[in-house]
């Protein structure tokens, strides 16, 4: 298995968790490794100057009627969680804490949390309703908090997300082809071409 790609993301981003739902079979259809990125969103935009499409109305209304599209296409609920967008700080260490001490288990990781936040409607920037949802499927939250504040894992974010932006990337999900780099849930067929 010689292709890959390579996933940056953050999980409070709605267009990322609709990437999730589709690159692993479209990387299997292809028999391309994917390699996940997690990247901290707030980050790449403060360094690019980059802002989320809901902050600004007439945008906003267009993202997410074209969101809800892709969600329809895909098969897929999409509802948006209370108070967002949200702060995934913690989020995103916990993220990069799993794949840092726990690889294997970072897929199910992100199976218990994309649809807790993206299909339950949960705010997983809370660290309590991160700390409930993390205990009810198998996951030992005191331990992921400690991780959290481990030196390695915030500077492993730090790393990821610095690399994104200098690769180019400047939003959520971004993947890589080799050096092709595609933005957003809606250039996956573009990935797909890529790698055949």
């Amino acid at each position: 298995m010689s292709k890959t790609v390579e996933f940056f993301f953050d999980l409070g981003s709605p267009a990322s968790y609709l990437a999730w739902t589709q690159l692993p079979a479209l990387c299997a259809r292809h028999d391309a490794q994917l390699v996940y990125r997690p990247m901290l969103l707030g980050g790449v935009f403060q360094a690019t100057g980059n802002a989320s499409p809901v902050t600004v109305p007439a945008k906003a209304r267009h993202v997410l009627v074209d969101l809800q599209r892709y969600a329809k296409r895909y098969g897929v609920t999409l509802a948006f969680p209370p108070g967002f967008p949200i702060n995934t700080l913690n989020l995103m260490r916990a993220t990069t804490a799993v794949q840092v001490f726990q690889p294997e288990r970072l897929q199910a990781f992100l199976a218990a949390v994309f649809p807790t936040l993206w299909e339950q409607q949960r705010n997983l920037g809370d660290l309590g309703e991160l700390a409930a949802v993390l205990q009810q499927t198998g996951f030992d939250p005191e331990q992921i908090q400690a991780w959290c504040a481990d030196a390695q894992v915030k500077e492993a974010l730090k790393a990821v997300t610095e690399q994104a932006v200098r690769r180019g990337v400047f939003g959520a999900p971004t993947c890589f082809v080799g050096e092709q780099m595609f933005f957003g849930q809606d250039r996956l067929e573009f990935v797909a071409e890529a790698l055949a």
